[in-house]
């Protein structure tokens, strides 16, 4: 264990430095242009990464007691000996990690935290590492907990999730272009940059981490297109400088609107229904926004005939 805390300290000091490098020639491109470089953003990713190495420290994981449970009540217990071992377990993880981020996008309760990494109006390599700090609390990782209870040691499980986010770090980046027959297969910076995009003809899609399989088998895939470059960040931007308010604007509006919900039922929608939903059928969910784009749309056709 001591070994692999000093190989994950050594990526942690890697993937800050390969970001503030390219934050630096960033800078450089825009003070050329005679723009401002947008520090603030680097600014609130390292303080996400130093509020999650804390917090890391307190016993708030609610997916450990569930960890150990799973690994109690295990079916089976597998020893990752084998190059299909590997494969498996490859497959497996990939397989939660998309349920994981789909539910991260369309649950508003994982969304409170998810939308941290979303919250960027740029997309650069630290971006990669706003992760959110209450992500521990509300156990997105019971989604791989399907893997424990086969019969995959807890910490097989999370070292394997550690390396499929390594791998996603560079995919946040602007200046790679497509990558030929591995957009079909993997998840590469195309893929991801449309994940990112808050354009209406991209919101929640790519969601897999190291692969895109899964996105095409369940219908979220959509190709980054030349016509319609992204723009990132939320549908509503965020603008704060402050981390505190980075890390819990969403955590405030949703109890908020939890609060003034009028009845329980509306309370756990507001929880559980995706971002944006509302009682009345009438916010801001992709598929109202969708919904009242055509019929705008519609309602121009018709005005120009």
């Amino acid at each position: 264990m001591q070994h692999l805390g000093k190989i994950a300290l050594y990526a942690t000091l890697l993937v800050v430095a390969a970001s503030l490098v390219e934050a630096f020639f960033l800078a450089r491109k825009a003070r050329k242009q005679g723009q401002a470089y947008p520090w603030h953003e680097m600014g609130l990713s390292l303080a996400d990464m130093a509020g999650r190495k804390l917090l890391a420290l307190l016993p708030l994981s609610l997916a450990t007691p569930v960890f150990a449970f799973a690994w109690q009540h295990r079916i089976f217990t597998v020893e990752i000996n084998s190059a299909l071992a590997v494969l498996m377990l490859f497959l497996g993880q990939e397989f939660c990690y998309y349920w994981y981020h789909r539910a991260s996008h369309r649950i508003r309760f994982f969304w409170a935290t998810h939308a941290v990494h979303h919250s960027p109006n740029e997309l650069t390599l630290g971006t990669a590492y706003r992760l959110g700090w209450t992500g521990k609390i509300t156990g997105t990782a019971i989604f791989f907990a399907p893997l424990v209870w086969l019969g995959v040691r807890p910490e097989v499980v999370l070292a394997v999730l550690s390396l499929n986010l390594l791998y996603q770090f560079w995919l946040h980046t602007t200046w790679i272009p497509k990558l030929g027959w591995l957009e079909y297969v993997f998840n590469t910076p195309s893929a991801h940059r449309v994940h990112h995009a808050s354009n209406l003809d991209y919101l929640d899609a790519n969601y897999g981490g190291v692969l895109i399989i899964f996105d095409r088998l369940f219908g979220t895939y959509v190709e980054e297109r030349e016509d319609e470059p992204c723009r990132y960040g939320l549908v509503h931007p965020t603008t704060t400088h402050n981390p505190i308010v980075n890390q819990f604007e969403h955590w405030v509006g949703l109890g908020k609107d939890m609060i003034n919900a009028g009845s329980l039922l509306n309370a756990i929608g507001y929880l559980l229904m995706p971002p944006g939903w509302a009682p009345d059928g009438k916010g801001e969910t992709t598929e109202s926004l969708r919904r009242q784009a055509a019929l705008q749309r519609a309602v121009t056709v018709a005005s120009a005939e």
